[in-house]
Parts: structure tokens; sequence; C-alpha cells
């Protein structure tokens, strides 16, 4: 194992859940099954600060797309 590899269990600022954030090995981590453009990454950077779990990573990412849309029309 690497030792420079950190892996820390973190509460979401979101939900609150805990979750392992695999910040040391960023393509194992539970975020990466949630893609993200640029446009919504910087939307959940302006809400939150940290790692937020997959399941509200989800849900931000359908809000932003909601709230695009709203812009747009």
């Amino acid at each position: 194992m690497n030792a420079n590899a950190k892996h820390e269990h973190t509460a979401c600022p979101r939900c609150g859940q805990l979750f392992e954030c695999r910040v040391g090995s960023i393509n194992l981590c539970q975020c990466q099954a949630i893609p993200l453009t640029e446009e919504q990454r910087h939307y959940v950077d302006s809400l939150y600060q940290g790692c937020l779990c997959a399941a509200c990573l989800f849900v931000l990412r359908s809000d932003y797309e909601t709230v695009k849309r709203v812009a747009e029309q």
C-alpha cells in the first residue's frame, strides 16, 4: 500500500452521512461514480466546501441542470 495514500472517514457537508474519502487514491473514491462537468463542479463548489458523498453529488448534478434550464428560459 502506498504510504502517501490518504483515506479518511468524513461527514458529507450536505447530508451528514459518513463516507470514506479517498483523496489519496482519487480514482478509487466513491465520488468518481458521479461524473461532473466543469460547470457542475463550479456549482457544487459554490455551495459546499470539501468532499460530498456520491448521493449528494448525484442530487446536486440534477439540481444544477434544473437551475440551468430555468436560467435559459
